[in-house]
C-alpha cells in the first residue's frame, strides 16, 4: 500500500490488482479538504494517471461523509494559506480543469457530498451513490462561486434547466435526485457504495486498458472544445468574487456561524 500523507487529514492509496483506490481520509472534520489535502488528492490522481499498471481508479472516503467541502477559513479570507489552490507542474488537476486523468475513475459517495465533493466526482467519470448522499452547491450562499467546475459540468452531465436549478438555488438535493439528473449512475444501500464502486472498476479493468483509454480520449475530444472557454473564464469568476463585499461576509458569517447579509456588492 502506498501513502500520500497531509498534515491535517491524508489521502491515501491502496493497489487492488489494476486499481488503484484513493482514499479521503479526513472524518474527525466531516472530510473536510485543507489545501495540503488538495496537493495530495492531485499526487494520488497523477500516481493513477502515469503508471501504466493501474487501469482504473476508484474515489472514496472514510467515515459518514464523502466530503463537506474545503476548510473555508484556510482557503479564503484574511487566514488564508498562501498558494492554497497550487498544485505541482504536470500534475493531474484534483478537479480536471488544467489536466484530466486519462484512466477511468468510478467515485463512491456517502452522507454530505457538498461542494468540491460534487466537483471531484463530475470531474471524474462514473459515480456511485448511497441512499443516504445529500448534495449541495451552496458556494454562493457564502459569497463566493463554485471555482472547481460545476458551471460546466452541471451542464454537461444535467442539461440547463436542471443545471441552473441547483446551481441558483444552493439547495441541498438527494441521491435520488442525483440519479434522475445523471450525476450518479447507481445507487446502493449505505454502506455497500465503496465495495460497489470496486466491482465496476475490477469490471473495466478486465478489458483492453488501450481501448478504454482512447475511448475516453476521444469522447473528451467532443466535450474539451466547450470546457476550454468555461475554464478560462474561472480566473474573471475567481477574481470578481473574492474582491466583493460580500465574499468578505461569507467568510466571516461561516466563521461565526451566523446568516450571512449580502449586498450586491
Amino acid at each position: 500500500m502506498n501513502e500520500v500523507k497531509a498534515p491535517v487529514g491524508q489521502i491515501r492509496t491502496e493497489v487492488h490488482g489494476h486499481v488503484l483506490k484513493i482514499i479521503i481520509d479526513n472524518p474527525a472534520k466531516k472530510n473536510s479538504f485543507s489545501p495540503q489535502m488538495i496537493m495530495r488528492m492531485s499526487d494520488a490522481l497523477t500516481l493513477l494517471h502515469d503508471t501504466d499498471e493501474y487501469w482504473a481508479g476508484v474515489v472514496c472516503a472514510e467515515g459518514k461523509d464523502f466530503t463537506a467541502g474545503l476548510d473555508m477559513p484556510k482557503f479564503f479570507g484574511p487566514k488564508a494559506e498562501k498558494g492554497a489552490f497550487e498544485i505541482k507542474e504536470g500534475n493531474v488537476d484534483t478537479f480536471a480543469l488544467k489536466k484530466r486523468c486519462r484512466k477511468p475513475i468510478v467515485t463512491a459517495v456517502q452522507g454530505i457530498v457538498f461542494t468540491i465533493g460534487i466537483e471531484m466526482m463530475l470531474a471524474g467519470d462514473i459515480v456511485v451513490a448511497a441512499s443516504d448522499s445529500r448534495f449541495c452547491q451552496l458556494e454562493s450562499k457564502r459569497g463566493i462561486a463554485p471555482l472547481g467546475g460545476a458551471h460546466f459540468r452541471y451542464l454537461t452531465r444535467a442539461g440547463w434547466g436542471d443545471a441552473m436549478y441547483h446551481l441558483f438555488l444552493c439547495d441541498e438535493f438527494s441521491a435520488e435526485r442525483a440519479y434522475k439528473i445523471g450525476f450518479v449512475q447507481e445507487i446502493v444501500a449505505p454502506g455497500q457504495q465503496i465495495e460497489r464502486a470496486m466491482e465496476i472498476a475490477q469490471l473495466i479493468a478486465k478489458n483492453a486498458p488501450i481501448g478504454i483509454q482512447v475511448t475516453k480520449e476521444a469522447a473528451l475530444k467532443y466535450i474539451e472544445g466547450g470546457e476550454k472557454a468555461a475554464i478560462d473564464y474561472i480566473p474573471i469568476i475567481t477574481d470578481r468574487v473574492l474582491n466583493s463585499e460580500d465574499a468578505k461576509e461569507g467568510i466571516q458569517s461561516f466563521v461565526e456561524r451566523r446568516a450571512a447579509v449580502f449586498r450586491g456588492r
